[in-house]
């Protein structure tokens, strides 16, 4: 955006000063340069006075889409000023579920393309009525070129159908479509709702019959299902309280703009259907966002389920058609409006984890999240992160943007919206990259993508890209970290499994300097969605007499088989797999629905602060320590020792792992800065323990912020770990 402003040096120098400390609360300006330009005089008479101008903001010219850095504003939640109308009889928003203003509404999921102009949104498609045209003109109005406003009179329109497993029907009247649809809900139906950046699946969180039949359809058995709680009292959290406990921390992350989804305990007497988290402990809450949402919650006065509008593994359903094609077998009936959503973007996560509400996935309000580079690429490159939560990332000059949660890039649908992000990201910022960094692992979706996109390739190890991710958002370039990365499985660069790692150095030079003892995956994917194999092989390898988990004699015949002989049964050192284990001996658990449901359930079966085994830790021939989890598999097969309290002793005894290891690594290195990083850490008792207890040995714990400590930031951390390991600048890099 280029300013151009005329009077005295005193004036100007205020209202630069105002331009920056009194911009509205959404805004960030920076000022990136400044130029004293010729003034524009009034008469060769006057030579000191200027013209007066009246405030305008030009139409942005269609050539200059990319003249100056172009940062994509992002979607915000329905503000008080806007709700207060909706409820307001006598205005002219009244009950209309599209009210915005210049501080709220959709932005990033509208957008076509840049500079952010009404024509370049989907709201093009809805001219102005002159009542909102005159709010739009206005200088005095905070509608004042906001460019996703509408009324009733001129903006979209919601519409309802009747589902097909039932008499099929439609309203186009919007009143009407809202009045069905809210009857719908109050049945216990289950109804498919177009919100900002997709569709979600809302049906009565307290009507255990409306969630298990919701779980049936979409054949989601075990994962959790995100509740929306109405807005109530005076701070909106009332409805939250009566269900869940909520500290300062998880309030504060439920209020913000992304309005993520919160990850709370529940309270012993909550009133919603047990099957919204079957043996969890705990409830993904969020609070409406939408001015839709809002009329739906207020008319019903009860939380409801708000789950993604997908299929298992598939991205978030954006349009009608799709959503009537797709979901036919799951809605009862479809609520849709009529304003399209150019980008899709889910519904972001967060856990509270030692003090923070720590990211799990980025989503709308979030994302895409831009980071600036402690020095600049010398050519743009696009990062295309993991297979699991996958995400891209394309940076260029000091620059770098994430791009939203894409998913599981196992099915084809997902491989196309991985796809349709790259273009997004390089369209809307209009770079195009020169090298692409992929991960190691050869069967990753993103690595063949990469090798076939024509352009030059970098590979990055897993667990590298993990401790890159988490120094290049604390700014650790040059001083010497240890960095735990434990998370499911990653490729290391031995070709093995790796999953347990204790990195010493920093991005671009990293050290393996601790592991845990190799164990074999039987099976390779079936051992991690059915845990039994793991349970059983580890408790073979541990001495133990009998089978750890429940399995027929034919199954125990065939597993030693694929065992013995190491058929299919890559080496690995994950920790994420030994909580598989675990939690198949502990709850137990032949197969899982979903990821990371046995570390969950394991996490919440396990009860008091639990007494740690000290493992042994030896030397392998390349020089890693090693720790031996045998006496831990042991102990957990010992049916004298009550099962919450064995589930505790396994948290425990991993983080005198960490202690371990870390005071390993001071005594050998000197170094006392400790990171924790991959998707194990998002389990708050062991985090929350470990910092507390690495604290209390003298060290600095640095935990993820902005990031998901999971895959989804592994495409950053290929950024980091290609900027530190290949462009160190001659005056900062390492010596």
């Amino acid at each position: 955006m280029v300013i151009e402003a005329q009077g005295a040096a005193g004036p100007l120098a205020t209202f630069e000063h105002a331009l920056l400390d009194e911009a509205p609360r959404l805004a960030s300006p920076r000022l990136t340069s400044n130029e004293t330009i010729a003034a524009r005089l009034t008469s060769s008479f006057m030579p000191q006075s200027f013209m007066p101008q009246p405030f305008v903001i030009r139409p942005s010219d269609n050539d200059d889409e990319h003249a100056g850095p172009v940062h994509l504003p992002l979607d915000t939640p329905v503000c008080p000023a806007c709700l207060a109308e909706m409820h307001d009889p006598h205005d002219r928003h009244y009950r209309y579920p599209f009210t915005h203003c210049d501080q709220c509404g959709p932005r990033y999921s509208v957008i076509e393309r840049l500079p952010y102009d009404r024509a370049r949104t989907s709201l093009k498609a809805f001219p102005l009525c002159p009542a909102c045209r005159r709010e739009y003109d206005d200088p005095h109005s905070r509608r004042f070129h906001a460019q996703s406003i509408s009324c009733p009179q001129c903006g979209p329109r919601l519409t309802f159908v009747q589902g097909f497993m039932q008499d099929e029907r439609t309203l186009p009247d919007p009143q009407d479509a809202l009045d069905a649809a809210i009857a719908a809900l109050d049945a216990g139906r289950i109804l498919a709702v177009k919100g900002v950046g997709g569709y979600h699946l809302m049906a009565d969180a307290g009507q255990p019959a409306s969630v298990a039949t919701l779980r049936e359809r979409k054949h989601r058995p075990h994962k959790p299902l995100a509740v929306m709680f109405p807005w109530r009292g005076e701070d909106g959290l009332d409805a939250v309280r009566e269900q869940a406990r909520l500290d300062p921390v998880a309030a504060e992350a439920l209020l913000a703009d992304e309005r993520p989804v919160v990850l709370l305990p529940l309270r012993p007497d909550h009133g919603l259907a047990e099957g919204i988290a079957p043996g969890l402990d705990e409830v993904g809450a969020l609070l409406p966002y939408a001015p839709l949402h809002h009329l739906l919650l207020e008319a019903l006065g009860r939380p409801l389920v708000a789950t993604s509008a997908n299929l298992d593994g598939e991205p978030i359903v954006t349009d009608p058609a799709t959503a009537e094609r797709r979901l036919a077998r799951v809605a009862d009936a479809f609520l849709h409006h009529d304003r399209p959503i150019l980008q899709s973007v889910d519904d972001g996560v967060r856990r509270p984890i030692a003090g923070k509400a720590r990211p799990l996935r980025l989503g709308r309000g979030g994302a895409p999240l831009e980071l600036e580079l402690p020095w600049p690429l010398p050519q743009a490159v696009l990062a295309v992160g993991a297979h699991q939560k996958a995400t891209v990332c394309l940076a260029w000059e000091k620059r770098l943007v994430l791009s939203p949660h894409i998913g599981d890039l196992s099915g084809l649908r997902t491989q196309q919206a991985f796809e349709r992000q790259i273009e997004t990201l390089s369209r809307l910022h209009g770079v195009r990259p020169e090298r692409v960094l992929h991960d190691a692992h050869q069967g990753y979706h993103g690595t063949r993508w990469a090798r076939d996109s024509g352009l030059p390739c970098r590979e990055i190890a897993h667990h590298h890209a993990h401790a890159a991710a988490l120094c290049g958002e604390h700014g650790r370039f040059r001083e010497p970290i240890l960095v735990f990365t434990w998370d499911g499985t990653g490729q290391g660069t031995d070709g093995t499994l790796w999953g347990g790692e204790a990195l010493l150095g920093r991005p671009g030079r990293w050290q393996r300097l601790a592991s845990f003892a190799p164990f074999a995956l039987p099976g390779g994917e079936a051992a991690i969605r059915a845990p039994w194999r793991l349970a059983v092989t580890l408790g073979w390898q541990s001495g133990l007499a009998s089978p750890p988990a429940p399995c027929t004699d034919d199954e125990l015949a065939l597993l030693r088989g694929v065992w013995e002989r190491r058929l299919n049964a890559p080496s690995c050192s994950a920790v994420g797999r030994l909580f598989d284990a675990a939690a198949a001996m502990l709850l137990p658990i032949r197969r899982i629905s979903h990821e990371a449901e046995a570390a969950m359930r394991l996490e919440a079966l396990a009860e008091g602060d639990g007494r740690p085994l000290d493992l042994p830790h030896r030397r392998d021939p390349a020089g890693v320590l090693r720790c031996d989890w045998r006496p831990l598999i042991r102990h957990l097969g010992d049916a004298h020792i009550p099962t919450c309290r064995r589930a505790a002793d396994f948290h425990a005894t991993l983080v005198q792992v960490l202690r371990w290891q870390a005071g390993a690594a001071r005594e050998a290195s000197g170094v006392t800065t400790i990171g924790l990083a991959g998707g194990v850490f998002q389990n708050r008792r062991l985090t929350e323990a470990a910092v507390e207890a690495l604290e209390r040995d003298g060290f600095t714990v640095l935990l993820h912020e902005r990031l998901p400590c999971n895959d989804a930031a592994i495409s950053i951390g290929q950024v980091m770990e290609y900027l530190a390991r290949h462009d160190w600048p001659a005056t900062t890099g390492p010596a």
